[in-house]
């Protein structure tokens, strides 16, 4: 791809961008919410092409030399055609020096950093995406690759693969140090993204935005050194390169060359180690945060060119993916701030669900950039002390656990009270289950593979209504046992107290259900309060957390213990009764995962906030959950009468 016509060059961003160009696309042509992007790329290949056609003040490749006047000339026509902004001028002014460079044929270097300071404007001014939403799992990118790309680019990117042999021009050799040291992440996932038209270079529009960037991240890596990574991942173990990769933005636009002139061999060794551990760059609160802020520019972004339905997206990742990492630590110190945070989240992805204007929506984002900011000031105005790590630990495992520890203690009395024991290992093995598959579905997420709040809370979602379901069951069917002659009948018509194979495994599935739902999201917790506690008051969150353990057990034994001892039928009707209140609690979380994950639209309306009940200010959880009630109530109250014959 090293040589081709500014001619070919436009339409081909243009029909990468989904428009239509005639064979010299004027920059009328281009969509105004297109030109920022194709502005970029076109500014891309003069920093990265325009070296090698001057030298020494002179033409060195008299058709390369024409094709960098001919973008840099466009370049600068697209600028006086993109939307008013204050640092609009400036920026023509930039490109106006930029032609005048080229066109004397000023040394390489100076046109490369004009160029590249020009992009940076364009990306500032018009708040253009530069960044991956999360980081690209780069396993799944190699697999991409040698699926998509090794045929022409070689297994090993050398531009050598078996269908390279006549083609014109040859593809890319990505370990050229040189060329690909003048482009960074962001331009080579720009060239995937939009093709180049006249070459065998296609657009891979049908690849998803987290496949493309995971290629652009593992393509900019081919030409690092494995020494390089090695000094790199010694540097960061150090806490170097912290301020100059602060975010994955910073990561995907800096390219060798420039962090080399800046910062010398150290600093091009942390971006080479760095680009294949785009992960490190989110575990902090503060990245965290930042990615919050991140992903809510890009929303605006996306809203204002037209694209609601990626505006949408990215704001429930900013509020998943940014901010709830960071909810325990902020509960810690000002649950205030936490609640007003999410109620706007809300009130902003309500706005661009119902068309609100973009005013409107750029106002309500700055809001929340100031509330987000503002949660930066009070996380990072101290880490966490012994008193608060504590509490935060102890209240999280104790909040998090007592629904299910509700749960399993029933099921646990319900079968000593039918004298099977034997039964007790299924559920055990239950329980015990979902804490090893939620850690292990922990540790997949965290080190293998990316999974987005979306589908976290998606997963939490849908297994809440199910064991809604599976909880409304079982609440029935011990509310139909809670008269004795039935109790006995029952146990009759099962040899004498023994359950059926179904119903053990139904309990034992209860089990499962009650603890996995929970298991998952209070390790994260966990682990984001963990970083936001300090050194020496860590041994306090542990305390915390086994301070709760021990809460919970001890809760268990008391409800094991107390059921035991009450009369058959008021266990069985107690028991239905706090079986059922916890299915209508789940039901309600279940509703809110569900639209916290975007799969249900939020109906926001005044009402108590009472996460705990799973009560929230939502019209749909808030309907579901009244309904549950008036099911539970009549049936209850239907059975009753129709059993009293038999009592």
């Amino acid at each position: 791809m090293k040589r081709w016509r500014a001619s070919i060059v436009v339409p081909a961003l243009a029909a990468g961008l989904g428009l239509t160009a005639p064979a010299m696309a004027a920059p009328t042509d281009i969509s105004p919410a297109a030109r920022p992007q194709t502005i970029l790329h076109m500014l891309d290949y003069v920093a990265v092409d325009y070296p090698g056609a001057v030298r020494d003040g002179g033409v060195a490749d008299e058709g390369e030399f024409k094709e960098q006047v001919e973008f840099v000339t466009q370049a600068l026509a697209m600028l006086t055609e993109l939307p008013e902004r204050p640092e609009r001028a400036a920026l023509v002014e930039q490109a106006r020096r930029l032609v005048a460079l080229v066109q004397g044929k000023r040394p390489g270097e100076e046109v490369a950093r004009l160029a590249g300071e020009i992009s940076a404007g364009v990306i500032n001014a018009y708040q253009v995406p530069v960044a991956p939403a999360r980081a690209p799992d780069l396993k799944a990118a190699a697999m991409l690759f040698a699926a998509r790309c090794a045929a022409c680019h070689g297994a090993d990117g050398r531009g050598d693969g078996p269908a390279a042999r006549g083609l014109d021009p040859a593809p890319t050799n990505f370990h050229d140090v040189e060329r690909l040291g003048r482009r960074s992440a962001f331009t080579t996932y720009s060239t995937i993204t939009l093709g180049v038209a006249g070459t065998p270079m296609a657009a891979f529009g049908d690849l998803t935005d987290d496949q493309r960037w995971g290629l652009a991240l593992l393509v900019a890596s081919f030409a690092d050194t494995s020494a390089a990574r090695q000094r790199g991942a010694a540097l960061w173990e150090q806490g170097r390169g912290r301020a100059e990769f602060s975010d994955l933005a910073a990561l995907a636009t800096t390219t060798t060359t420039d962090v080399t002139a800046r910062h010398g061999a150290d600093g091009a060794a942390l971006l080479a180690y760095l680009r294949t551990r785009p992960d490190l760059l989110l575990r902090r609160g503060g990245d965290a945060l930042a990615r919050s802020v991140h992903l809510l520019t890009e929303s605006v972004a996306a809203y204002r060119a037209g694209r609601v339905r990626e505006a949408q997206d990215l704001a429930v990742s900013s509020y998943l993916d940014g901010f709830e990492p960071v909810e325990p630590s902020l509960d810690a110190v000002d649950r205030t701030l936490r609640t007003s945070v999410e109620s706007e989240m809300i009130t902003y992805r309500t706005m661009l669900r119902e068309g609100a204007s973009v005013g409107a929506v750029q106002a309500q984002a700055e809001k929340l950039q100031g509330l987000l900011a503002e949660t930066q000031r009070v996380l990072s105005g101290g880490t966490l002390g012994a008193g608060p790590a504590f509490a935060s630990a102890f209240i999280i495992l104790l909040r998090e656990g007592l629904e299910a520890v509700l749960v399993v203690a029933a099921i646990i009395a319900l079968l000593v009270r039918a004298g099977r024991r034997d039964a007790l290992s299924a559920v055990h093995g239950g329980w015990i289950a979902a804490l090893a598959l939620g850690a292990l579905t922990w540790a997949v997420a965290s080190y293998m593979v990316t999974i987005s709040g979306a589908t976290r809370e998606l997963t939490e979602g849908v297994t809440a209504l199910v064991a809604t379901i599976v909880l409304l069951w079982v609440g029935f069917w011990m509310h139909d046992k809670s008269h004795a002659q039935r109790w006995d009948a029952y146990l009759r018509s099962r040899l004498r107290g023994a359950l059926g194979r179904r119903a053990t495994w139904g309990l034992a599935g209860v089990s499962f259900l009650a603890v996995y739902r929970e298991v998952f999201e209070t390790v994260l917790f966990y682990q984001a309060l963990w970083l936001q506690t300090a050194p020496g008051a860590q041994h306090a969150l542990m305390g915390g957390l086994a301070a709760a353990a021990a809460a919970l057990a001890l809760s268990s034994w008391l409800i094991i213990r107390g059921s035991l001892r009450m009369p058959l039928g008021i266990f069985f009707g107690a028991t239905s009764l706090v079986l059922a209140a916890l299915a209508i609690v789940l039901a309600g979380k279940g509703i809110a995962a569900l639209q916290e994950a975007a799969v249900l639209s939020p109906h926001p309306i005044t009402a108590p906030r009472l996460p705990l009940l799973g009560v929230y200010p939502d019209l749909i959880g808030l309907l579901l959950q009244a309904a549950l009630l008036v099911l539970v109530a009549t049936a209850f109250f239907w059975r009753s009468r129709t059993l009293r014959p038999e009592a």
